[in-house]
């Protein structure tokens, strides 16, 4: 694989990489689809739940439902 070193005006013209792009040529066809690598450190990734609510949810005896029975239901519809 060909490796390109972006230097920073190149950054700035893709806008850092913070989202997925396209480059394509002078009649607009589509030459590539670039996504860029994200770095899971930037992210808060930690559940936004705590135990002791999963515990309780696991516990309680409301009704669930299969993704079978949520496809079922919605296709009845």
């Amino acid at each position: 694989m060909t490796r390109i070193v972006v230097d920073d005006v190149l950054r700035m013209r893709f806008h850092n990489f913070a989202e997925a792009f396209e480059l394509c040529d002078e009649s607009g066809r589509v030459l590539a689809r670039v996504i860029p690598q994200l770095d899971p450190a930037e992210y808060d990734l930690e559940p936004q739940i705590s135990q002791e609510e999963i515990r309780r949810r696991r516990q309680s005896h409301e009704r669930t439902y299969s993704t079978a029975e949520v496809l079922a239901r919605l296709e009845s519809l």
